[in-house]
């Protein structure tokens, strides 16, 4: 069963997307900084599983459309074109997967537009709803002096200039940091934050790469960066204040879809997010199941094969 690569029309976008199968239809979307690539030991499981499995491009990366103007990569525009997504493919509702600022877009996706997507898989990043103190004034009081990243990541081409003179080294620093088995100590300087007048990967391991990054794997995501530049990707950080704007009328609202969720227990996502885990019999009311297993923030490329049977044991149960 051969994975076909397609270009879908998403109103003025253009959406590249990897489909496997058929089937009830899956839609699997990356987070940061990955591609429809992340997915590529999913979908072959999904499909022969009896599933539709689509993992797409977000915009801003690989080879879907990339704006110029900042403001098209609020969370209103990717939760378009994931409707798109499915209407081109001729069907009328999905199941949506995600990580990382994947594991967001699937959740605000559902919150959205329920009727179009029936239920929602979260991995690395739990569902925290809408609402609460602006993003920016939060990020800004974090870090005791330092930067936190998603602050660092605001001012367009600052993080660009760090990255883009050495993608594939900068890639593989922040793959490792986050990697169970490559992730520095726990006493060590957190890479999630910037000295001031520094840089990220100042923080970033160095030596062999993780476990689940092979060479190849690494070629082919520094190709595609290499190609595309980092704005694209970025712009998803600097869209948050409006996405709190945009989506303040489903402030504190939960998802009523079945739902399932996937962390690691040494992803710094989980351990902040605690609380929002905590709070998941009112928040994702129809939680099927919330499972933590031994790894890093990378966790479908990291643990595979537990992430493949808690999909397809979710995906089966609806």
């Amino acid at each position: 069963m051969t994975a076909k690569h397609r270009i879908l029309e998403a109103g003025a976008e253009r959406i590249h997307v990897v489909e496997q199968g058929s089937g009830p239809l899956v839609l699997l979307v990356h987070g940061f900084p990955e591609s429809w690539y992340s997915w590529r030991r999913q979908l072959p499981v999904l499909a022969a599983a009896g599933y539709r499995a689509v993992a797409l491009d977000v915009r801003g990366y690989g080879r879907s459309s990339k704006p110029q103007d900042p403001a098209a990569y609020r969370m209103l525009d990717l939760i378009s074109d994931n409707v798109s997504v499915v209407r081109a493919l001729g069907e009328s509702s999905a199941v949506i997967i995600g990580h990382d600022w994947g594991a967001t877009i699937a959740a605000q996706s559902a919150l959205v537009e329920p009727e179009v997507f029936r239920a929602v898989g979260l991995l690395s990043v739990p569902y925290t709803p809408p609402g609460g103190p602006r993003p920016s004034e939060v990020f800004a009081g974090m870090g005791g002096g330092q930067e936190f990243y998603v602050s660092y990541f605001q001012r367009p081409g600052r993080a660009e200039a760090e990255i883009e003179p050495n993608v594939r080294g900068w890639l593989a620093g922040f793959y490792s940091a986050l990697s169970a088995d490559t992730m520095a100590a726990a006493d060590s300087p957190d890479p999630h934050f910037i000295a001031q007048g520094g840089t990220l990967r100042e923080r970033f391991p160095t030596g062999a790469l993780p476990s689940w990054l092979t060479q190849d794997d690494l070629d082919f995501y520094a190709a595609e960066f290499e190609r595309t530049g980092f704005t694209g990707a970025l712009n998803r950080y600097r869209n948050m204040d409006r996405d709190w704007e945009d989506l303040a009328t489903y402030a504190d609202s939960p998802i009523k879809q079945p739902s399932l969720f996937l962390g690691g227990t040494r992803d710094a996502s989980t351990m902040w997010l605690s609380d929002a885990i905590a709070a998941y019999p009112q928040t994702l009311p129809n939680l099927t199941g919330s499972h933590l297993l031994d790894c890093g923030h990378w966790i479908q490329q990291e643990r595979p094969d537990d992430v493949n049977r808690l999909l397809v044991e979710f995906l089966d149960s609806l």
